[in-house]
């Protein structure tokens, strides 16, 4: 039984071994394919992250990309819904408290405005410009009017270094035709005058007057700013006895400055000579002061040395013009050495028959001048023994009394 089972175990190997004898042999393969297969093998094996799993290179490299895909949708979702989650809402929050805002800031800006006026009516109500002790006293027998401006307390400050050079202005309303002033008050908020000004006006027509009472800060260089005033109808007021108080001082306002005509004047000095000429040339547009519409104008020249008069001339009148022509010179003897702290005051008035002649305006030239006053004698000065003119602007007497009574900076 044993040798049966090998024959025929033999047989079938026999026919194998036949038939591959008659099969064509396979092509022989080279070393080159060898090589290739055998790496081509072992990268497969060597790349696969599971040997069971039998996948091909690609296949793993799609699944890695597809995996960094869904990684960075999600980053990107993560970054949308909670890193930039704070920026929307804030935004949406501007835009809503914006509107908030807007009705809020509207109702808020009217709410301020009415406050705002309301605050400005009560400040316009409380506004404080100082107050004026004054003094007022009739003299029946001279038909006098005693008007005492004593002091001032509490004034507001109107300069830049927080004081004020305070004056008063007394005059009658409605002809203004005298006015005075008391001395400027260097730097004082509660400045002390103790002056008194006389009016002399009939009992009968001082019921039909008012007097005011202004208070003004003095600029040596520029227009006096109104502080405050009191006006007092004197239909008002019982004038059978003296009368003595305090008033607030109320919000005043400037005055306009009231043409008054330009005065032509040639200066000339020869310092060798010591000798000083004043030529009044002419005049134009002079105030009118007569009943028809005219003046009779003549001019005043005083010479003033540290503040006392030492010379005086004046030109002849001219009838019934605005307009004179006078062409008169004016010689004075003035050493050099005064020549410096010399002010010429020029005062062109109405020759009145009557009465006292009034005066229409008034400039001044020399030491302590600013404006066209100075730099006219800066110019005489400039230009020893020759004859240099200038036009000058008339202004109220009483303005350049003050000035010149104010200490000299």
């Amino acid at each position: 039984m044993r040798l049966v089972n090998m024959a025929g175990v033999r047989l079938p190997r026999a026919a194998e071994e036949e038939e591959k004898e008659r099969r064509p042999p396979p092509p022989p393969v080279s070393h080159h394919q060898f090589n290739s297969m055998k790496n081509k093998f072992f990268n497969e094996l060597t790349h696969l992250p599971n040997h069971k799993l039998k996948m091909p290179m690609w296949a793993v490299g799609a699944i890695v990309v597809v995996v960094l895909a869904l990684v960075g949708c999600l980053g990107f979702c993560i970054y949308k819904k909670c890193i930039n989650k704070g920026k929307k809402p804030k935004k949406a929050r501007e835009r809503k408290g914006g509107r908030g805002r807007r009705k809020k800031d509207k109702e808020g800006e009217e709410g301020e405005e009415k406050k705002e006026g309301e605050e400005g009516k009560e400040e316009e109500e409380k506004e404080f410009f100082g107050k004026l002790e004054y003094t007022l006293d009739y003299n029946f027998t001279d038909n006098q009017l005693i008007v005492g401006i004593l002091q001032a307390q509490d004034l507001p400050a109107m300069d830049m270094g927080g004081t004020s050079d305070p004056y008063v202005k007394v005059y009658m309303l409605p002809d203004k035709k005298k006015k005075f002033e008391t001395k400027v008050q260097r730097k004082n908020l509660c400045p002390v005058f103790n002056e008194t000004f006389t009016f002399k006006i009939p009992y009968s027509e001082l019921g039909g007057q008012t007097l005011v009472l202004q208070v003004f800060d003095f600029d040596r260089f520029g227009k006096h700013d109104v502080i405050g005033e009191i006006k007092i109808p004197m239909n008002s007021i019982d004038l059978g006895q003296p009368i003595h108080e305090w008033r607030d001082l109320v919000g005043g306002e400037k005055e306009e400055q009231e043409k008054l005509g330009d005065i032509c004047i040639s200066l000339r000095y020869v310092p060798t000579a010591g000798k000083l000429t004043v030529n009044i040339m002419e005049a134009k547009n002079l105030k009118k002061m007569d009943v028809g519409g005219l003046s009779d104008p003549f001019v005043k020249v005083v010479l003033q040395h540290n503040g006392k008069r030492i010379k005086k001339k004046k030109t002849s009148v001219k009838q019934n013009t605005l307009n004179p022509y006078f062409n008169e010179s004016f010689s004075f003897e003035i050493p050099f050495s005064q020549i410096q702290k010399l002010q010429v005051l020029i005062t062109v008035y109405d020759y009145d028959k009557l009465g006292s002649n009034d005066p229409i305006g008034k400039c001044w030239i020399g030491y302590g001048a600013s404006g066209v006053g100075l730099r006219h004698w800066s110019d005489m000065l400039a230009n020893p023994r020759r004859p240099v003119a200038q036009w000058h602007t008339l202004l109220p007497e009483e303005e350049v009394d003050a000035a010149l009574k104010a200490p000299i900076r």
